[in-house]
Formats: C-alpha cells, sequence, structure tokens
C-alpha cells in the first residue's frame, strides 16, 4: 500500500500526518439543522395497561416530553438571525440585477451566496435598543470576480446599501469546496487524488459527495507558483483538504483549483 500510495500525486495520510492536515485544514462552519423522530412502537401487557390508566409501569404518573418552543420568525435586539429572517435576507438581497446578471460556482444564473451575518448597528445607534435589526449578506458574482455585500433592513426589508470590492476573497462556502473538487476529479491532475480513493476504499472516486472537504483561499505570491496561477487573488481559487468519509486524509494540499477559470494546477515544489 505505501509504495502505491507514492505513486501517486496525493497521498493517503495517517498518523502524525493526519493531525497536521486536520491542523491545517479550516474549521467548516455550518448551520445547525433540524432533526425529528417518529417514536410509534408500542409496548405490551402491563405497561399499555398502566398508560392507559395514566400511570407508568412502576405506578407513578408517566413523564411528559415537552415539545421545543417553535423559532420566533423575527429576532430583536443582537438575537442572532432565525431561520426566517435567514431565508428572508438572502432573497431581498440577490434580487434584481445581480440575479439577472450574476454568476454563481457553478456557472448557474445568479450569485454564489457566501455569508449571512447580522450586521453591527450604526455608530449612532449604538446604545440604542431599540435600533432595527439589519444584516449582512455576502455575495460572491463568478461573472466578473466581485464580492458584493448588501445590508439589508430587517424592519423594512429594504437594502440600505451595497458594497461591491475586487480582489478580496473571504473562505470558500461549502458549494465552492465541492465545486472544486469536482473540477479535480475531472480534471488530469485528479488522478492521484482518485488511485488514493481507490487504495482506501476499493472504489472509484467519481463525486465530491464520497470525501469530506473543508478549503483555503489561494493568493498568488510572484515566484511561488506556476504562471497559471498568476490570476489567484483577483480569481477564486481554493486549496482543498480532502478526507474519504469515515477514513483517512488524501493529501491534496499542492494542487490549486481556479473556480474562475475551472482549471485546476499544481503548486511548484521548492
Amino acid at each position: 500500500m505505501r509504495e502505491t500510495v507514492h505513486r501517486h500525486l496525493g497521498k493517503v495520510l495517517t498518523g502524525a500526518a493526519l493531525a497536521a492536515a486536520a491542523t491545517a485544514a479550516m474549521v467548516a462552519v455550518t448551520l445547525p439543522g433540524t432533526a425529528g423522530a417518529d417514536d410509534s412502537g408500542g409496548t405490551g401487557g402491563a405497561t399499555r395497561a398502566a398508560g392507559q390508566a395514566g400511570q407508568g409501569p412502576d405506578g407513578a404518573p408517566p413523564g411528559v416530553v415537552e415539545q421545543p418552543a417553535a423559532e420566533r420568525k423575527q429576532g430583536t435586539g443582537r438575537d442572532p438571525l432565525t431561520g426566517d429572517e435567514l431565508q428572508r435576507v438572502e432573497k431581498i438581497a440577490a434580487a434584481g440585477q445581480l440575479a439577472a446578471t450574476g454568476q454563481n460556482v457553478d456557472g448557474g444564473r445568479g450569485p454564489q451566496r457566501l455569508t449571512v451575518d447580522l450586521a453591527e448597528p450604526d455608530a449612532a445607534e449604538a446604545d440604542d435598543p431599540g435600533a432595527p435589526r439589519r444584516a449582512d449578506v455576502t455575495f460572491y458574482d463568478y461573472r466578473t470576480d466581485t464580492l458584493v455585500t448588501k445590508t439589508v433592513n430587517l424592519e423594512t426589508g429594504k437594502v440600505e446599501r451595497t458594497g461591491t470590492q475586487r480582489g478580496v476573497q473571504p473562505p470558500p462556502s461549502r458549494a465552492e469546496n465541492a465545486e472544486a473538487a469536482r473540477i479535480l476529479i475531472a480534471a488530469p491532475l485528479g488522478a492521484g487524488l482518485k488511485a488514493d480513493y481507490k487504495d482506501a476504499t476499493g472504489r472509484e472516486l467519481t463525486s465530491p459527495d464520497q470525501l469530506e472537504l473543508t478549503g483555503g483561499i489561494y493568493q498568488a505570491a510572484p515566484g511561488a507558483q506556476p504562471a497559471v496561477l498568476d490570476d489567484c487573488g483577483v480569481h477564486r481559487c481554493v486549496r482543498l483538504f480532502s478526507k474519504v468519509r469515515n477514513g483517512p486524509w488524501i493529501d491534496t494540499r499542492d494542487l490549486v483549483i481556479d473556480l474562475s477559470a475551472r482549471k485546476a494546477a499544481a503548486l511548484d515544489r521548492g
């Protein structure tokens, strides 16, 4: 196994190397989801009879499981954004010309949403407990390689400010990490990754869904990379930290995926 792995562009990492890769990887931030369960199984005999009588099997009143309180649609003050607020402000911020002309990471219509955060109050409102709640929504428009930030007033539903920046590259989203892996898998440089995945699992790697991915932005540094990566920083470029689901890490740190140009390149090794 070791000799086979060393012939590949990637490397399956174990032991100390695994720890180093895990430390180097950026921590992916995910929003909490909801989960539910339908416990429809019954009980028999005395337990059922006791339940019908309003008692537990030991004669005590049965326990009552309280349902969690429904999430409010609108938060107050500096409360975190609610799920309803997140969906509403993203829709408001993405509307208009940006929705018509923007392009997301896989080439689809509309910009790529990156983050939605509660905005800091304006300076004049810092001590006002009744200051309006606002949200900052950031998008990346791959058509123009532009970071767009829109500030939405949650009370009025209006976009109060719009800012655009070029050459500013926040951390990649999960969707961008997945698209980077998809580009790499399809590229000739992905051969090592696919071979290492097969060595580790016995299966072919065909989809990003087979990997656990975190990513970091790569900025071009003169003389430190091949010329094909000179635009990284203006273009949105990602280095991936790849892990077999429920398995080992695979070293892809020397590979850079230019999401704007949709191509992969290998860093020069010093």
